[in-house]
């Protein structure tokens, strides 16, 4: 299989990436320009991610049947046409009604990208196709949100909103060229749908996506103040090593958890995770002017946010191979219900001090690590492998209930 639509499929995660993540780059000027405070626009982020976790499932079933091109091309011009509004918004509301409709194409788009790519690979490269798609999200933040606040210094926030929505459209026109087209699925009732939460092999899983993206959101959502709070100056180069730092651990975590496993890259990333956090929070509270050590931790936070996606992704599909879209899909609103976490959380904290903020994403990723720990004790949370027999799998009785539920309709 050619790698090209896998990539331009990464393109679609970069221009959701970029949308998601580029109003922590400008977010003080958002703010004065709507006539808000920082923590109140922080919430914007907040609101996008919780319509993307919520919308995420409800989408999956309401899209199941439609052809897979046809279905990411529409979410992606829906993402265009949504920042295009947000960028003509006149008020905060109605900026947060954009944001709304952007975090529905973003969840129909993501989890479907991610499904469609891992259909596309070889079984043994599943890992590192899943982390090229993730990829794109990642590259956002090392190039997409510090591009946007360079925009936004230069020609203001609005621009860069609108060139996100160029850019979505310009994706949406790619993948229409290079996909090949591949059909939906049964439609399955949403009950039936939720009902693998209950499952052991998805409720270990997705709580601990939370916590992780959680820990990685408290602070990056409002990186501007949180970086000069670190004693800072210079906030792109900042966010551009963070970004360096994502795209390095996706990358390498999809390696490591094809060659090692999902258990050994997860807990060294949330390691990594809580002392970077830790050692912020003390470079802030004491006050010391460091920026050299506040690179490399941007760095060693980047890597470690987003080194967890790939091994979650990888150990949810090996569970149950057929039930790959739904289970990217839940993946993806557990990712943006710990984006919706940490935003909250950082907005509470932010008035008390950006000391308070990191030691809260410490906390949380000191959480995770011990989460990690427990839920990967057993031996198939060890090796990721519980079959490949969809209908062998702990979730492979999901088509016979909606068959069931069916009949009894």
């Amino acid at each position: 299989m050619s790698k090209v639509p896998i990539r331009v499929l990464a393109s679609g995660t970069f221009a959701v990436g970029t949308d998601t993540f580029v109003v922590a780059g400008f977010l003080p000027d958002m703010a004065v320009a709507l006539h808000t405070s920082e923590a109140a626009a922080g919430q914007s982020v907040t609101v996008f991610a919780a319509a993307y976790a919520l919308s995420s499932p409800v989408l999956a079933t309401l899209t199941a049947r439609l052809p897979r091109r046809r279905l990411l091309v529409g979410a992606l011009v829906v993402l265009g046409v949504a920042n295009l509004g947000s960028a003509l918004a006149p008020s905060l509301p109605l900026l947060i009604a954009g944001r709304v409709l952007a975090a529905a194409g973003a969840a129909a788009y993501t989890p479907n990208a991610g499904a469609v790519a891992s259909s596309l690979a070889d079984p043994r490269a599943r890992a590192r196709a899943l982390s090229v798609v993730v990829g794109g999200l990642t590259a956002a933040t090392a190039l997409g949100v510090p591009l946007g606040n360079l925009a936004a210094q230069h020609l203001g926030w609005r621009t860069a909103l609108g060139l996100v929505a160029v850019l979505s459209l310009a994706v949406a026109a790619g993948v229409r060229a290079v996909l090949p087209e591949l059909p939906g699925h049964p439609r399955v009732p949403l009950r039936v749908r939720l009902a693998v939460l209950r499952h052991p092999a998805v409720s270990r899983v997705l709580p601990l996506t939370v916590l992780g993206m959680g820990a990685a959101y408290t602070a990056y959502a409002y990186s501007v103040p949180v970086l000069q709070g670190a004693g800072v100056r210079a906030i792109g180069p900042m966010l551009f090593l963070y970004g360096a730092g994502a795209v390095a651990g996706n990358l390498l975590s999809g390696h490591a958890t094809d060659r090692w496993s999902a258990r050994h890259v997860l807990v060294a990333g949330y390691a990594v995770m809580a002392a970077a956090m830790g050692a912020l929070a003390w470079l802030s509270a004491s006050g010391t002017v460091a920026p050299v050590l506040v690179g490399v931790l941007a760095a060693a936070w980047g890597a470690s946010s987003w080194c967890q996606t790939p091994p979650q992704q990888h150990r949810l599909i090996t569970a149950a191979p057929g039930e790959a879209a739904l289970l990217v899909s839940l993946n993806s609103s557990a990712i943006y219900g710990g984006i919706g976490l940490g935003t909250a959380l950082g907005g509470l904290t932010l008035a008390s001090g950006v000391a308070w903020t990191y030691g809260a994403a410490t906390l949380l990723a000191a959480a995770a690590l011990a989460v990690a720990v427990v839920t990967s004790a057993g031996p198939a949370a060890r090796t990721g492998q519980t079959g490949d027999d969809d209908t062998a799998s702990p979730l492979g009785g999901r088509r016979r209930l909606a068959a069931r539920d069916q009949a009894e309709r």
